[in-house]
């Protein structure tokens, strides 16, 4: 039916062609062996879903090539020739009865869409609304612009001063991720036939934008290395909480890099060790002639000091950055007050506000990440919970021993929440942020859990942030209203993840498996013999019931923990406020300003009162008219 209404609708059949396939699959990937009837040839066909595990089967079987890149329908087209267009569709007996009549295909309604084609046309900048359009612009081409104008009009051109003068047209639309992965690699590739070796890419966003899997995601297709901005960290400005600080990178470094990458020689990137916050040593990296890509990931890779280096730039925005900022209007908004995106940006999001925003705009490719992978199933994990007792040796012989690896961190839990959200007198996990200090870094877990009998189904989203962002939440009126302190030693290797958890406070630890693979994480609970142990209550609720009955409220907080979480508390505000200042300029607010917001909030609250009292008085007038005709009709 699809076929013949293609054909219907005026298509028309100019290659055809008929493939018999055999097919073996191995677990890394498939080799197939295919015979195209037209071409009269056997192809080999090597697939998979990571180009490395690809090219390292072919080399193990011995495989060298030639390889063709071209489609059957290329081979095709060049072997026999391009056919005639006005090739007739095949026919069909149109003879009809009396009583039959043909059915007509209806013509498609075709309506113009209301494209974007322009950033100053969208109602807000693409970079704080990175939703979906109604429809996606079709994908258009890459094309290079000189940036000499005595090159475009000169017919010799040097090769040499050619590649140094020319560069990619921006892209005037932003697009989807899908899109945008499609898009970036098509640049690439015009890029490396345009330009030659090598391509230096950089990818820019605010953080839980989505750069840092798009770049493997190109990485893989492309077949290139990776490299992100966060190996550059200075130790010293580490340590000073100053993670989203322009001024945290060693430029210095980062640019002698670039430019051996530029000039095809090896060069040493930095290994910056998160946990420990210093550096921990060197790798060598160097730009194949095979590929000859290189891609930079990070905040602040499209800073004029750093893009100016690099051949193509990338913007992503959206993710867990645009989920956050959605949760703090979701919160202010149940408490009856409202806030603008502009207002939360300056005040959660001050760095990326003042630095990192204006950057964007010049992108070559502007791509709008709009997965949410605090709400998507797709990126899971499973995890049981149980404070049953299990030994160390134990956990040790169910893990692979090649592969396995431990580590052991201390951490503090915050909780904030907004003052007025309605509740039950109790404090629940889903009214708070939670906020986790590691090692001197901030996170923040953003994490909806759903509880499926034994298991806890959570996202796996935590995100670092800056010391500032946590400050900008407390001045938008979160309150810190508890704290959790717990050690934690962990093991895993690969497959799955145990976490011994040490709670502050808490009689007996507690011990939690996670893992992609549900049966996986269900095996290993079996063999610690841990059946009949779990529990899917959060940490919170485990603390807030060890309270006594007098203590549990809606503040959620222990008497004798309340001097050190105010401690904590005031030590974010202290350090969050001078890393602000310190880096970017008080913006002051005039007093024409202020009267608008006040205004603009007063009339949120008259338009409140507003809807509440015509549905009032919509109610009783509906009461008295039926009252009074029930009256006459008894009268």
């Amino acid at each position: 039916m699809t076929l013949g209404g293609l054909l219907a609708l005026g298509y028309t059949v100019v290659v055809s062609y008929k493939r018999a396939s055999t097919s073996v699959n191995n677990g890394n990937g498939s080799l197939s062996l295919e015979n195209i009837d037209s071409l009269g040839e056997t192809f080999m066909v090597l697939r998979g879903t990571d180009r490395k595990t690809v090219g390292e089967e072919a080399l193990r079987m011995g495989i060298n090539g030639p390889w063709i890149t071209k489609s059957y329908l290329e081979l095709i087209l060049e072997r026999k020739g391009v056919p005639r267009l006005n090739s007739p569709p095949p026919l069909f007996n149109t003879s009809t009865s009396n009583q039959e009549r043909p059915i007509v295909t209806p013509r498609p309604i075709r309506v113009t869409p209301n494209l974007v084609t322009h950033l100053e046309d969208l109602s807000q900048p693409w970079t704080r609304s990175p939703t979906k359009s109604k429809m996606e612009p079709i994908l258009a081409t890459w094309h290079f612009i000189s940036s000499d104008p005595l090159h475009a009009d000169s017919s010799v051109v040097d090769p040499v001063s050619f590649r140094d003068t020319i560069k990619l047209a921006p892209m005037p639309d932003s697009y989807d991720l899908d899109r945008g992965l499609l898009l970036a690699v098509q640049a690439i590739q015009a890029l490396l036939e345009n330009k030659g070796l090598p391509v230096i890419v950089g990818i820019g966003g605010p953080s839980g934008s989505g750069k840092t899997s798009l770049a493997h995601k190109m990485a893989n297709i492309v077949g290139c290395e990776v490299v992100s901005l966060e190996s550059y960290y200075k130790s010293e400005q580490v340590k000073d909480f100053k993670y989203d600080d322009f001024s945290s990178l060693d430029l210095s470094l980062l640019s002698k890099n670039i430019g051996d990458i530029r000039k095809g020689r090896r060069t040493k990137v930095p290994i910056f060790d998160l946990e420990t916050g210093a550096r921990t040593g060197f790798k060598e990296l160097e730009v194949s002639e095979d590929c000859g890509v290189i891609i930079f990931e990070g905040v602040y890779a499209l800073h004029p000091d750093i893009r100016k280096s690099l051949d193509f730039w990338i913007a992503v925005v959206g993710g867990v950055h645009s989920h956050l900022i959605s949760r703090v209007q979701r919160d202010k908004s149940r408490v009856g007050s409202f806030l603008s995106q502009n207002d939360i940006m300056m005040t959660v999001f001050p760095m990326f506000q003042q630095y990192i925003e204006p950057h964007l705009v010049h992108a070559h490719l502007k791509i709008r990440n709009d997965f949410d992978p605090v709400l998507s199933p797709e990126s899971s994990l499973f995890v049981l919970k149980s404070n049953k007792q299990v030994a160390c040796e134990d956990i040790l012989k169910i893990l692979d021993p090649e592969k396995l690896f431990s580590s052991a961190q201390n951490f503090i839990d915050i909780y904030l929440r907004i003052p007025g959200i309605p509740t039950n007198g109790q404090l629940t996990e889903s009214d708070c942020i939670r906020v986790r200090i590691c090692e001197g870094r901030f996170a923040l877990l953003i994490r909806e859990p759903i509880r499926e009998g034994n298991f806890i189904i959570q996202p796996k989203v935590d995100f670092d942030i800056s010391i500032s962002t946590v400050a900008g939440l407390l001045n938008l009126g979160y309150q810190a209203v508890a704290y959790i302190e717990a050690s934690a030693f962990i093991y895993q290797d690969g497959k799955i993840l145990i976490e011994v958890d040490h709670l502050q406070n808490a009689p007996s630890p507690y011990l939690q498996i996670k893992g992609v693979n549900k049966e996986a994480v269900a095996a290993a609970g079996s063999m610690l013999k841990l059946d009949g142990s779990y529990t899917t209550k959060s940490y919170l609720q485990i603390i807030l019931e060890r309270l006594p009955a007098m203590e549990r409220s809606s503040s959620g907080i222990n008497p004798q923990q309340a001097a050190r979480l105010q401690e904590l508390v005031e030590f974010i505000q202290s350090q969050g406020s001078s890393s602000a200042s310190e880096s970017s300029p008080c913006r002051e607010v005039s007093p024409i300003e202020g009267i608008i917001e006040d205004m603009q909030s007063r009339i949120k609250r008259l338009e409140r009162w507003h809807t509440i009292n015509t549905v009032l008085w919509t109610f009783l007038m509906s009461a008295l008219v039926g009252y009074s005709l029930y009256q006459r009709r008894h009268q």
